[in-house]
């Protein structure tokens, strides 16, 4: 009678199992430790800070969405995430502030920058399946030829 176990009996040995554990304990002791450490870190450095006024009441925007120049995107923050930013003025404070938003010629420049790679994709691909069909026509007019040569 046959065991219905699918695991292999080499798997089961006390050195193997003894490795495995070893292994998985020190992974698991390396991203916990990873992140318990950077937990400890995070809160310790960040202070505090306080939301824009943008985020908290209604604003105008008095500039249009402008792409950062190099000095502008290390000194303020609204220019990391997208690289563009515009001047808003929130109006229950009337204070000016920078608000971080998304240019269109910026989208439009990602959007067709997507869509040359999905053609050039779209051709590598095209021709991959010609050859490999080329390829298989070939193999199987040869099997042909061998079987009728056989007879």
């Amino acid at each position: 009678m046959e065991s219905d176990c699918r695991i292999p009996v080499a798997c089961c040995r006390p050195r193997v199992l003894v490795f495995h554990a070893l292994f998985w304990g020190l992974v698991s002791l390396r991203v916990f430790g990873a992140a318990l450490l950077s937990d400890e870190k995070t809160s310790a450095a960040v202070k505090p800070e306080v939301a824009p006024c943008w985020q908290q009441e209604e604003f105008v925007v008095i500039t249009d969405c402008l792409q950062c120049n190099a000095f502008q995107t290390k000194s303020w923050s609204a220019c990391e995430l997208t690289g563009y930013v515009e001047r808003v003025n929130c109006t229950r404070s009337n204070r000016d502030d920078h608000k971080s938003c998304r240019s269109a010629v910026m989208e439009e420049h990602l959007f067709w920058k997507f869509e040359a790679a999905m053609l050039a994709l779209t051709a590598l691909f095209g021709v991959l399946v010609m050859v490999r069909q080329h390829w298989l026509d070939r193999l199987a007019s040869e099997k042909v030829r061998r079987q009728i040569e056989s007879i």
